[in-house]
């Protein structure tokens, strides 16, 4: 199975899992892992890689984080070059990214297809809602 991290500033990655879990239920192999102000990047890179290390055995890892060029993004692809495991960063990360890509793990074992497969997902989930007022049509009588 393909293991899940979720980082991002503040309480991105425990609020983002939260709602995973009253979504999907509790996910196996997933690691939510946050960088609060308090944090140095030394210990985000740290705390990142003992999540790592949970998800040993795993086919590959996708980390999902919050903004592209951030620390969490910028500490997760360093990461990625340094260790053996198959690690793909995904950025912008939005719920339904996470939501799709924790259930579709279940029955794909191709880190880099999942991961092009939610980053459509993460794009199909973004709108722009525009009310538009429904006019109905009269008909007469005689269905002309």
């Amino acid at each position: 199975m393909i293991g899940i991290i979720i980082t991002g500033h503040g309480n991105f990655a425990t609020g983002l899992s939260s709602s995973v879990k009253l979504i999907a239920g509790q996910p196996e192999n997933y690691e939510a892992v946050d960088f609060v102000q308090e944090d140095s990047v030394e210990d985000l890179e740290r705390n990142l890689n003992n999540a790592i290390e949970k998800l040993a055995g795993c086919s590959g890892i996708m980390m999902f984080t919050d903004l592209v060029g951030g620390s969490p993004f910028k500490t997760s692809v360093e990461i990625s070059m340094k260790r053996k495991e198959k690690i793909v960063v995904l950025g912008g990360t939005n719920l339904g990214m996470i939501v799709e890509s924790s259930m579709a793990r279940g029955f794909m074992e191709d880190v880099d297809a999942l991961a092009d497969m939610i980053v459509n997902t993460g794009k199909d989930q973004v709108i722009k809602y525009t009310y538009v007022e429904r006019v109905e049509e009269v008909v007469d009588g005689d269905g002309i």
